[in-house]
């Protein structure tokens, strides 16, 4: 076919190992033949050779992570528990920051809810609360909600912008449900999508797998393609022109975020950290969780896996696990940083391995979905850059105030569906009593604060859900609940005030 340049195309294929891709060739039509010389053309397979022959090399040992493994120095870290004061300062601090629209949100949201059962974007997913709301929604009305609160506290109007990373299968499924939902009553222009980039995935061997006769199979980049696309999409620069300072990033799936929280940011900012990590305590030595430490004296996040016994169960004199910061994907950035991270070192960010069951075209041109893991994604981790960072800082949160990962469909025991909306029921539950309610049973008596084997006939946890619009996290409740007595399921909206308004009047 003359518009295609084959001879070319063959010669670099046969360069690189790659001759495969074409061994179909001859039984595809014009219009599929186009697809598949256009898909191929696009691949550089030179540089997906070397991502490969990098990530598949072996590392160091685990005894030689364990041996220069340190903890998180004391000067640039900071528990909520252990705050005192300075909580508040912290607090106003970062408030101050948002009500001068120098605060952002970008969001990591390039998945699909795959692991959930269902084959559309996880921030559509309805977790099952008495309110309907996905998790955008919940995000969405916690960014209006903090907006309205620095618009209170300092008497003006303020944004913050929220960018939301999607890829190529969740971009347009994205678009379309903000959309439909009229942006939950954000303004369109301060919802900025942008696309991750994809790879090639990749046999054993370091083969490109054909997931079609005329397409290759590809997959997002990992969380830490979010550099490459921050350089190629022009994000940068609008956060550049909105005047954007503190940038707070995050994962889709945590159905207890705090959007953009200004504690987390004040705290950063007090540090003068261009670069910051929350972090939760570690519940058990061996927990299947990343920990943040200083590793070659660069700050890290080193997987559960990769650590020894010994070192895992390590304590300090006091008896807490000397690596004890879980990492939970919710990082602080200023935008001078990124746009370093961006202009000089994001090639030097290294792609991982992550072992999956591809659907890949056999040789007889069968499509076929393994059983087990036959190939390779390539990724890279979003906290991969806090090696660049000299001024870094760590805030600690209570796990169960601020961390449940919404990953697997509820045929899992953890972080389910199930698990995620108990723990947004507890904390709303103590946000009420802590304001001066009380919950009673269906006999009318009072329901105990903390469940006992004692009161097996009441359920926990109490289904109990507060509107973001109504409260950001647990403030202005005391004038709605104190004194009162409610029999749930309580679910406190804005539908909900009207009604008690009504009754006031009466």
């Amino acid at each position: 076919m003359s518009e295609f340049n084959l001879d070319h195309l063959k010669s670099a294929l046969a360069d690189n190992g790659q001759s495969h891709l074409l061994q179909f060739w001859s039984e595809l039509d014009n219009e599929h033949k186009t697809l598949l010389y256009n898909d191929l053309k696009s691949i550089n397979f030179d540089k997906i050779n070397r991502y490969f022959t990098a990530c598949m090399s072996p590392g160091d040992s685990d005894q030689q992570i364990d041996e220069h493994m340190k903890p998180i120095p004391a000067e640039i870290f900071s528990s909520v528990t252990r705050a005192g004061a300075s909580l508040k300062q912290w607090e106003q601090d970062g408030l101050k920051q948002v009500a001068d629209n120098k605060v952002c949100v970008l969001l990591l949201a390039g998945g699909q809810g795959t692991r959930l059962g269902v084959t559309y974007p996880k921030g559509m997913f309805d977790v099952g609360l008495p309110s309907g709301k996905t998790l955008y929604q919940l995000q969405a009305e916690r960014l209006l909600a903090l907006q309205r609160k620095a618009e209170q506290v300092y008497g003006k109007s303020c944004v913050v912008p929220w960018y939301i990373m999607t890829s190529e299968r969740t971009q347009e499924p994205t678009e379309e449900f903000f959309a439909k939902h009229n942006y939950f009553g954000l303004k369109k222009e301060n919802v900025v999508l942008f696309e991750q980039h994809m790879l090639p995935c990749v046999n054993f061997d370091g083969k490109i797998i054909l997931d079609t006769k005329w397409g290759v199979s590809r997959a997002p980049d990992g969380n830490g393609g979010l550099y490459l696309a921050l350089g190629t999409s022009g994000i940068l620069q609008d956060m550049g022109k909105r005047g954007i300072d503190d940038i707070h990033v995050y994962c889709v799936d945590n159905i207890l975020v705090k959007m953009a929280d200004p504690t987390f940011i004040g705290f950063c900012r007090s540090k003068g950290a261009n670069c910051g990590a929350k972090v939760v305590e570690k519940a058990y030595p061996t927990e299947a969780v990343g920990v943040l430490c200083r590793l070659y004296d660069r700050y890290q996040v080193v997987e559960y896996s990769e650590i020894q016994l010994h070192t895992a169960e390590r304590r300090n004199s006091d008896g807490r696990i000397t690596f004890s910061a879980g990492n939970i994907c919710n990082h602080y950035f200023t935008l001078e940083f990124l746009t370093n991270i961006v202009n000089d070192h994001e090639n030097e960010l290294k792609h991982h391995v992550a072992r999956k069951k591809i659907a890949f075209i056999d040789e007889t041109g069968q499509r076929v979905t393994p059983e087990k893991p036959n190939g390779i994604k390539m990724e890279k981790f979003v906290f991969d850059v806090f090696q660049f960072s000299f001024k870094f800082a760590v805030w600690e949160v209570l796990r169960e105030d601020e961390f449940s990962p919404l990953k697997n469909s509820d045929h899992a025991q953890r972080d389910n569906a199930s698990t995620a909306r108990h723990c947004l029921y507890s904390l709303h539950h103590r946000y009420v009593l802590n304001a001066g309610g009380q919950f009673i049973g269906e006999d009318g008596l009072p329901m105990p604060h903390i469940p006992s084997q004692k009161s097996s006939d009441v359920s926990y946890p109490v289904v109990c859900e507060i509107s973001p619009l109504v409260s950001y996290c647990g403030e202005n409740l005391e004038s709605l609940v104190k004194g009162k007595e409610f029999t749930p399921p309580l679910l406190i909206d804005e539908s909900w005030l009207k009604n008690a308004e009504k009754n006031n009047e009466q």
